[in-house]
């Protein structure tokens, strides 16, 4: 590894990990129905943006019927390192991504949201390097909206219920809570709207839970890789923009309440007060926000935790 400054003047650092020779080869997962233009901006983004060349693209079209799609896929399928999976299933994108990582070839796997495109041509050398670490699990990435603010810096467990987004809405210039958002370090989980993992560490742990079609099943599976023993990485170093929840949209019906509702049960039931001892969160910080506000009251009165005991 080599060591440099994090940036002119700010103090901080920044380690810079090095790849086995040969590269080791990553398989980019993406699911799709339709959205044309999402598709090709993503993959468009990934082929133009992208220093790194040890790569694939399983792009699994699960049911699309949009011909500009289906003449793209075919266009897809003529270039070397990309494959198509058909699979029409109803959309469960815990089960989609796991068929898929079963005929990936590469020994790491990048899972991706067809809504994402690359900013930082860097980005998957740093995601892999970080990967490639034996103690590290899956690694997560600075994601922001097409406005330059934050969406995605790490996730913190317990926000809104189970997890939400550390610095959400942060802007560029705005390092953040002691400038955690500019920093490499350690979360529980990070989102799988783009994340780096091992195949095996991935098959270690199960792959995704299927029974967690849509909300929460990377945080769900981040905890499991967790709790296997490996510690899950964010970096800033990989950028990429992410429109989030452009495909499958927001959770604005009632079926979608009633989906998100069950799924949000589902993760208290699984991990229950192990919601709100985020070992990356400082427990005098609020629960009710994403910017690292005090709680107050403190929450260690509330989990059991005197000021003498600490």
């Amino acid at each position: 590894a080599t060591v440099q400054e994090a940036a002119p003047g700010a103090g901080t650092l920044r380690v810079r990990y090095c790849l086995p020779d040969p590269a080791p080869l990553v398989s980019i997962i993406i699911a799709t129905r339709d959205g044309y233009t999402l598709l090709r901006d993503c993959i468009d983004s990934i082929h133009a943006r992208t220093d790194y060349a040890q790569f694939e693209i399983v792009v699994v079209d699960n049911g699309s019927e949009d011909p500009d799609v289906l003449a793209y896929l075919q266009e897809l399928v003529a270039k070397k390192n990309v494959r198509v999976l058909r699979d029409a299933r109803p959309f469960n994108y815990s089960a989609l991504n796991n068929a898929a990582a079963r005929v990936a070839r590469g020994q790491l796997l990048c899972l991706m949201n067809n809504d994402v495109q690359v900013i930082t041509p860097g980005w998957l050398q740093e995601m892999a390097s970080q990967a490639m670490r034996p103690e590290i699990g899956i690694v997560g990435c600075r994601l922001w909206y097409p406005d330059d603010t934050i969406q995605h810096a790490g996730i913190i467990l317990g926000i809104g219920g189970v997890a939400g987004n550390a610095h959400h809405r942060f802007r560029r210039e705005q390092a953040g809570y002691f400038s955690r958002a500019t920093l490499v370090q350690n979360y529980s989980a990070v989102t799988a709207a783009c994340a780096v993992v091992r195949s095996d560490v991935y098959w270690q742990v199960g792959g995704f839970d299927e029974s967690l079609p849509v909300a929460f099943n990377d945080v769900d599976l981040c905890l499991r890789i967790r709790d296997a023993g490996y510690r899950n990485l964010w970096t800033p170093y990989a950028e990429l923009y992410h429109l989030e929840s452009a495909s499958r949209g927001l959770e604005d019906t009632p079926a979608k309440k009633a989906r998100f509702a069950a799924d949000t049960e589902f993760m208290i039931c699984r991990y229950g007060d192990a919601l709100l001892y985020d070992p990356a969160y400082n427990p005098n910080l609020a629960l009710r926000m994403q910017d690292y506000t005090l709680a107050h009251p403190p929450r260690i009165e509330r989990i059991g935790i005197t000021p003498a005991a600490l």
